[in-house]
């Protein structure tokens, strides 16, 4: 561990890493105790419960990349801080119009959605506006914690999302209220912290000279990000979950639920490093940008994240089928199959979703949008030609085609950074 930091230190640069540190801290703990607590939820929740928490995930994940219309990302990479607070304001104005959306939505579309669903979500699509209200503005005020530099605070928002969304999960499953449990778990998971990250903003100064004309004009000087960066990331989160919600929906609810928990362990030491250098490396990459260091400060980025990720992903996917199935028993190996055939498209994911916020440091939203349209065509076409084809490993071409997407993601953004 100590040749890994001193390496960071070394090619990444002592504030950078310093940085990555503080978010890691808090995640670590969140992943940890969201990995202790699966083989306790695994025996209260059968293999259909956790379907339902996939498809109700996926719906949520899908409603959240969008909510804050994509200004939440132009909050940390702003000039000056009064342009930034008015960002922050124009994000949290997208969550609520989205949550109101979606409300309207579920109440005049309910038996459609659910006919959709295969009736999986019927009873708890009341929690959907509840969770994309609370995730939205969590996500918002992160964006300025991170602007602002606290890591810290951040960080322990993190634990507190972690240990309350645990809680709950175990605490309802114990009282045998499920799949609610987990749906409750899954919006304190991704929303609770909000509120201390909103003190901290509020005591702003620059949120007292903020006037309609301001806000205004920052819409229009940045509105390129809802025009584009809304659409990316709605393609982006919809090519990853869309096809949870298709194989939840035509091929079985456990299925569903299986692919979730595999996702689920792989993703969580990944997102434990990946996450917080591509929210840090968000802030770093601005000024280096205008020091004409964008690529080589990214290139070091690219060989860390590799030198970070392989040995260990090669290991699980190795490890996962004999070790799923002794820690969660044989009703979820499954599981384990699943996480051998992700970890190739998950290493490359891991690499290249760090440094896909350069096209828009660059300039290039148009490109970012393209590439995930293109992906979310290509994967869930894959999926449903699968579903009806091979319907026993819908599960592997979904892999699959997330490794050939990340790939000429990766290839892209490396053709956009120039020499």
């Amino acid at each position: 561990m100590k040749s890994v930091i001193n390496y960071l230190f070394s090619i990444v640069g002592n504030r950078f890493f310093r940085n990555v540190s503080i978010l890691v801290g808090g995640t670590a703990f969140a992943q940890i105790l969201a990995i202790a607590v699966l083989p306790i939820l695994t025996k209260l929740y059968t293999p259909e419960d956790f379907g339902v928490l996939a498809l109700f995930g996926a719906v949520l994940t899908i409603l959240v990349s969008v909510a804050c219309f994509r200004f939440e990302i132009a909050i940390p990479i702003s000039k000056d801080d009064k342009t930034a607070v008015e960002l922050l304001l124009l994000a949290l104005l997208g969550v609520l119009i989205t949550a109101v959306v979606v409300s309207l939505v579920i109440i005049v579309l309910f038996p459609q959605i659910n006919r959709l669903t295969n009736s999986s979500l019927g009873n708890y699509l009341w929690l959907l506006p509840v969770g994309v209200f609370l995730s939205g503005l969590y996500s918002a005020f992160q964006y300025w914690m991170i602007r602002e530099r606290k890591f810290s605070i951040v960080s322990k928002t993190r634990i507190a999302q972690s240990i309350s969304g645990a809680s709950i999960q175990v605490g309802l499953g114990l009282l045998g209220v499920a799949p609610v449990g987990l749906l409750m778990g899954q919006i304190f998971q991704s929303g609770a912290g909000a509120l201390r990250l909103a003190v901290s903003f509020f005591r702003c100064r620059s949120l007292r000279n903020v006037k309609l004309s301001g806000l205004k004009n920052t819409f229009k000087q940045y509105e390129r990000f809802p025009k584009f960066s809304t659409w990316e990331a709605l393609a982006n989160s919809g090519s990853i979950h869309l096809p949870i919600i298709i194989i939840g929906a035509s091929v079985a609810g456990a299925e569903a639920g299986f692919l979730m928990l595999a996702m689920r362990l792989l993703s969580a030491p990944l997102g434990l490093i990946g996450g917080a250098v591509g929210q840090v490396y968000l802030v770093e990459a601005a000024g280096k940008l205008h020091e004409g260091e964008l690529r080589r400060f990214t290139l070091r980025t690219v060989y860390s994240l590799i030198k970070i990720g392989t040995l260990p992903l090669v290991i699980a996917g190795l490890a996962a089928p004999l070790l799923v199935s002794l820690v969660f028993g044989e009703e979820w190996a499954r599981v384990g199959v699943m996480i051998s055939w992700m970890v190739p498209w998950f290493l490359i994911q891991f690499i290249t979703s760090p440094i896909s916020m350069s096209l828009h440091i660059t300039g290039n939203q148009k490109t970012a949008l393209a590439l995930q349209l293109f992906g979310l065509f290509f994967r869930v076409s894959a999926v449903l030609i699968a579903s009806f084809c091979l319907s026993d490993w819908v599960a592997e071409v979904y892999s699959i085609s997330g490794l050939f997407f990340y790939g000429i993601y990766f290839l892209v953004v490396l053709r956009f950074l120039g020499k």
